[in-house]
C-alpha cells in the first residue's frame, strides 16, 4: 500500500458488501433588467414500465464500479470526534487513475459530494440521490462514547452506525449508476484522493447557512403554491400524478415495514422468555422423559428467538431500508420537476420583459423621441434573445426529464426484483431452518413415557 491509501499492484483489499404543488411557481419576481438568475434551472426525464419478470436482474455494459463503505472508525474525543468510514473501489472506467483503491471519509465529505452534484446537474434535469439525512442524537452517542466496535457499555448505538455506513454506501453505488454522475470530477475524486475535502456547509445544525437555507425552503414552498404553471405537455401531468401515487404508497409501505420490525423484535424477546421459563421447568421436574423434552423444547426456543431476531433484521435492512431510500429518491425527482417550473418561471418573466420593452419602444416612436429609440431598440433586441435561450432551456429540460426518468425505471424495477428475491430467499431460509429445529424434537415428545 502506498502513503496516500491507495493499493498497488498486487496488494488486495477485502471488498463488503407534500404536497403535490411541485408544479406552482410565484411568477411575480422583481423587474430588474440585469437579473443573473434569469437563466437558472433544468431537468430531464422519460417514462417506462417494465414487467418485475422481464427486468434483467444483472446489469449490461463494459463498465464497472463497486464501492464497499466499512470499518467505521471514531476519529478524536469529545464533541469534537467524528466517524471516518473507509470507502474501497473496485472499477474499470478509465476516468480513474486506478483499478482498486480506498480513502477515508466523514460523513461531511459524503454532503459535501451531494451539495456539490446537486449544484452542477439538479439545473440540467439530473436525478441527484439524496445523501442520507444527519441524526444529530445518533452522532452525540458516538462522540461520548468509544470506539463504535465496542460492545454494550460504550453508549455507542452500534445498530445506528451500521443503518447509517449503509446508507452511504448505497448513496455512492446509486451515484455511480448513474452514466454521467459516475464521471464527474468532484466524484472521482471523493473516492481517489488521500486530501482532506471541504466541510459541507449543511452540517451545523444552527449555522447561518442553515438558517439561510430554511428562509429559502419556506420561499420554495411558497413559489409552489402561488402560481400554477400552464403544462402542455400531458406526459408531465401523468407522470407527476404517478410520482405522487407511488410516493404515498412507498410512505404507508415503510411505515407497516418499521412496524412489521418493531413487532419481530418484540415476538424474539417474548420467545426467549418462553425459553428461559422452560429451562427453568424442566430442572424441577421429577419426570425423566418430560424434564428432558422440556429442556429441548427450551433449547429449540432460544434457537427460535435468534431466527426471529434474524428475521427482524431482514425486515429492517433488506427491505424497509430500500422503501425508505426510494422514498428519498422520489423526492428527489419532485425537486427535478420543480426545477423545469422554475425554467419554466424564467421563461415568463423574460416574456413579461419583452412585452414592456416592446410597448416602451411604441411609446418612443409615437412621441418621436428618436434620442432614445436606438437604446431602445438594443433592449427589445437582448430582451428577444433571451426568450429564446429561456424557451430552448425549457425544451431542453423538458426533454432531459423524460430521458432521465426513463434510465430512472428501469433501474427502479431491477432494483426491486433484486430486493424482493434476495427477501423472499432470506424469510424461506428462516423458515426453513425453524422447521427442522421443531422436526428434531418431536420424537423426543413422543418418547415421553
Amino acid at each position: 500500500m502506498d502513503t496516500n491509501g491507495t493499493l498497488e499492484h498486487g496488494d488486495t483489499e477485502p471488498t463488503q458488501k407534500q404536497q403535490p404543488a411541485f408544479d406552482n411557481v410565484d411568477i411575480t419576481s422583481p423587474d430588474d433588467e440585469n437579473e443573473n438568475d434569469i437563466f437558472e434551472s433544468a431537468i430531464q426525464q422519460e417514462p417506462l414500465s417494465p414487467v418485475l419478470e422481464d427486468v434483467p436482474t444483472d446489469e449490461t455494459g463494459d463498465m464497472f464500479i463497486e464501492i464497499v463503505v466499512a470499518d467505521p472508525q471514531k476519529v478524536g474525543d469529545g464533541m469534537g470526534s467524528y466517524l471516518a468510514y473507509k470507502v474501497s473501489t473496485k472499477t474499470n472506467i478509465l476516468k480513474f487513475k486506478k483499478r482498486q483503491f480506498f480513502t477515508m471519509r466523514r460523513f461531511s465529505d459524503f454532503l459535501g459530494l451531494h451539495d456539490l452534484l446537486v449544484s452542477k446537474y439538479l439545473r440540467m434535469g439530473r436525478i441527484i440521490p439524496p445523501a442520507p439525512e444527519k441524526n444529530i442524537i445518533g452522532s452525540t452517542k458516538v462522540r461520548m462514547g468509544s470506539q463504535p466496535q465496542a460492545e454494550a457499555g460504550t453508549g455507542v448505538n452500534l445498530e445506528w452506525i451500521e443503518n447509517r455506513r449503509a446508507s452511504l454506501e448505497r448513496f455512492l453505488n446509486r451515484v455511480a449508476q448513474h452514466p454521467i454522475l459516475c464521471q464527474d470530477t468532484d466524484f472521482v475524486n471523493f473516492l481517489e484522493s488521500d486530501q482532506e475535502l471541504p466541510r459541507a456547509v449543511n452540517t451545523a445544525a444552527l449555522s447561518g447557512a442553515g438558517v439561510m437555507r430554511l428562509f429559502n425552503k419556506v420561499g420554495e414552498t411558497v413559489n409552489k403554491i402561488t402560481y400554477k404553471m400552464d403544462e402542455n405537455d400531458p406526459w408531465f401531468n401523468d407522470k407527476i400524478s404517478e410520482v405522487e401515487t407511488i410516493d404515498a404508497h412507498m410512505q404507508k409501505l415503510h411505515s407497516a415495514i418499521k412496524a412489521l420490525v418493531s413487532h419481530r423484535k418484540e415476538l424474539a424477546t417474548l420467545t426467549g422468555g418462553v425459553a428461559k421459563s422452560a429451562a427453568l421447568l424442566s430442572t424441577c421436574e421429577e419426570h425423566t422423559g418430560l424434564s428432558q423434552a422440556l429442556s429441548q423444547l427450551a433449547d429449540v426456543e432460544e434457537k427460535v428467538e435468534l431466527l426471529r431476531s434474524e428475521q427482524a433484521n431482514s425486515d429492517l435492512y433488506i427491505l424497509s431500508e430500500t422503501i425508505k431510500d426510494y422514498i428519498g429518491l422520489f423526492g428527489a425527482i419532485k425537486d427535478v420537476f420543480h426545477e423545469r417550473v422554475k425554467v419554466f418561471q424564467n421563461w415568463q418573466h423574460a416574456q413579461m420583459q419583452l412585452t414592456k420593452k416592446r410597448e416602451n419602444k411604441a411609446k418612443l416612436e409615437l412621441q418621436d423621441r428618436r434620442d432614445k429609440l436606438e437604446f431602445a431598440q438594443k433592449e427589445v433586441e437582448e430582451w428577444e434573445g433571451k426568450v429564446q435561450r429561456c424557451q430552448k432551456e425549457f425544451d431542453n429540460i423538458s426533454s432531459e426529464i423524460k430521458k432521465e426518468m426513463e434510465r430512472f425505471e428501469l433501474a427502479r424495477a431491477r432494483d426491486f426484483k433484486s430486493t424482493i428475491i434476495k427477501y423472499l430467499e432470506d424469510q424461506m431460509a428462516h423458515q426453513q431452518q425453524q422447521m427442522r429445529y421443531w422436526e428434531a424434537i418431536v420424537p423426543v415428545a413422543r418418547d415421553i413415557a
